[in-house]
């Protein structure tokens, strides 16, 4: 498939950031997502424009999920959160992408999802120190993304 109009993903991974962007290979690239509530919150996504994992050959399913699982099994042993949430919605961003998202019982919208109404203030001491676990998550994900390929 090609790239679709105005898709942000597909503009996104033309011209990744430098800090955004932390692994990419032929098939998937995983990046930060720019959310300063959820430091940790990366997305595995598909770098050709596909509308749903379905439209993967099976051997590419495999692999984006190989990808997710390896990305949460970093968050879980750097960030130790309460929960990892895994999300592939696509309705605002119709391209092949996952959501894994680390959460805390003291983040704003626990226990809804982080799109959901929030049920109190981001606590901003806590939210700084897990910002600060970033750089060894970035090495985490890419080491066991390495090492898995």
């Amino acid at each position: 498939m090609t790239q679709a109009t105005h898709c942000d993903l597909c503009a996104l991974l033309a011209e990744p950031a430098a800090e955004v962007l932390i692994w990419r290979d032929g098939k998937l690239s995983v990046v930060f997502v720019d959310e300063p509530n959820y430091p940790g919150f990366v997305r595995v996504v598909w770098n050709r424009h596909v509308k749903e994992m379905s439209d993967l050959a099976p051997a590419d399913r495999m692999a984006v999920m190989h990808a997710v699982f390896q990305v949460e099994a970093a968050l879980r042993e750097v960030m130790a959160p309460s929960k990892i949430n895994l999300a592939s919605l696509g309705n605002m961003t119709p391209h092949v992408h996952w959501h894994v998202i680390p959460r805390y019982t003291n983040d704003a919208h626990y226990p809804n999802p982080v799109w959901g109404a929030a049920q109190r203030e981001p606590d901003a001491l806590a939210l700084a120190g897990r910002g600060a676990l970033l750089q060894k998550l970035r090495e985490t994900i890419v080491a066991n993304l390495s090492k898995a390929s």
